[in-house]
């Protein structure tokens, strides 16, 4: 095991490709897992830059890897434990013990690894051998030495569960076959039974569900099953919806949870009543001529449905119901999406994209409730992908129309 080590060590920046085509010249290399460690330590970079900056931090085989949260979402996720630690502050149930967190879906521990130096002691819960095997190799090297893990099935240790102040679950989203599930009951554990017991010995829940979901009936269903759902978290990375989060307590209180849109760690809150704010819509061609900036809302804005909150906070307005993209004079402040300069607004027959786009050879197209698709557009305009230019093309009022931006 040393040997491939030092052999990972001295290859992990090689082709893994062309790395598995040498095992007849490495005889004595278990290949195979070399190349897994490899590939893996090469997606680490970006996607858990720790953990590959850490020497001697072993990985999973694909599916885990893929499966695991990112570094950025786990520490937001983190965040979202240490504020609730500080508002429990002296009035945290059970004062004399510990605070402790229980994992019940551990994965690989990305996320364990993020939250557990919040605990005084933490327990990592996990089915699968070799990843209770790698949770055992890598904490310590991270500096986790608190860590307690345990090779258990979910469902079985809930019964035996002692009085702690966080349980997280992750369901696992694959079906027997390995086919990609999300539905809450469809996935392992279904959540849905375990809850009233997990509420029972835990002062709060935080349940890790698909992107998937439409997060107003999982608020339902979890409410149904029969906890209250104080927050929910929608989570994009690198411009993709990535997770929900749910907050989940047994607080007997009539109130909609909070709603966080998280992009990239900057994150949005609306209250129940921003959220049943109307979206204003563009009147008429010379308002929508007279624009300067255009807003395209981040993924976790998309996901809430809660496009009313553009209008009231940053006086934005829809191009149409089903655009999804927003134009206004020079709103202020940090807004949750891609800003853009629009240097010209125009239609799409042949005359008018002729002089909009006069001398460009180059543009990023973008399509919203629009007849084609970007690689369909681009072609009947000539254009190839990339530049400076940005066209958004949508239709508004019943014709199509087309945004020549520069990124602001």
């Amino acid at each position: 095991m040393i040997r491939d080590l030092d052999f990972v060590r001295a290859h992990r920046n090689d082709d893994v490709h062309s790395l598995a085509l040498q095992a007849a010249k490495y005889p004595e290399v278990d290949m195979p897992w070399v190349v897994q460690q490899v590939d893996a330590w090469q997606r680490a970079r970006t996607k858990l830059p720790r953990w590959a900056a850490t020497e001697g931090i072993l990985f999973p085989p694909h599916l885990s890897m893929e499966q695991c949260s990112s570094e950025s979402a786990a520490l937001y996720k983190a965040s979202v434990v240490e504020r609730w630690l500080a508002k429990w502050g002296e009035d945290r149930p059970s004062k004399e013990r510990p605070t402790t967190l229980v994992d019940l879906t551990g994965g690989l521990g990305v996320d364990h690894a993020a939250m557990a130096p919040l605990f005084q002691y933490s327990l990592f819960v996990e089915r699968q051998p070799v990843l209770c095997e790698l949770a055992l190799h890598n904490f310590p090297l991270l500096g986790l030495e608190h860590v307690e893990v345990v090779e258990a099935d979910a469902e079985a240790y809930v019964d035996g569960l002692p009085m702690v102040d966080v349980v997280f679950l992750d369901p696992a989203r694959r079906d027997n076959h390995g086919g990609r599930t999300w539905g809450i009951a469809d996935c392992t554990p279904n959540i849905l039974p375990l809850l009233p017991k997990l509420l029972q010995c835990a002062h709060m829940v935080m349940v890790k569900l698909s992107p998937m979901l439409d997060w107003h009936q999982a608020v339902r269903q979890l409410e149904q099953a029969g906890g209250h759902v104080d927050e929910v978290h929608i989570v994009d990375v690198g411009g993709e919806c990535k997770e929900l989060l749910f907050v989940v307590t047994s607080r007997a209180v009539d109130a909609a949870p909070a709603l966080f849109c998280v992009h990239d760690g900057q994150c949005w809150t609306m209250t129940d009543e921003e959220r049943q704010v109307p979206c204003a819509y563009v009147a008429d061609e010379s308002t929508l001529q007279a624009v300067g900036t255009l807003c395209e809302p981040y993924p976790c804005i998309m996901k809430s449905g809660c496009f009313g909150m553009l209008s009231h906070r940053y006086g934005l307005s829809a191009v149409s119901p089903n655009s999804h993209l927003f134009v206004g004079h020079a709103p202020t402040g940090p807004l949750p999406g891609r800003m853009f300069h629009v240097q010209q607004v125009f239609s799409l027959n042949k005359k008018a994209c002729a002089e909009a786009l006069q001398g460009v050879s180059h543009a990023n197209i973008t399509t919203r409730n629009f007849h084609l698709t970007p690689d369909q557009l681009r072609k009947k305009l000539r254009l190839r992908d990339g530049g400076d230019v940005f066209l958004f093309a949508t239709t508004f009022q019943r014709r199509a129309v087309l945004f020549k931006c520069v990124k602001k």
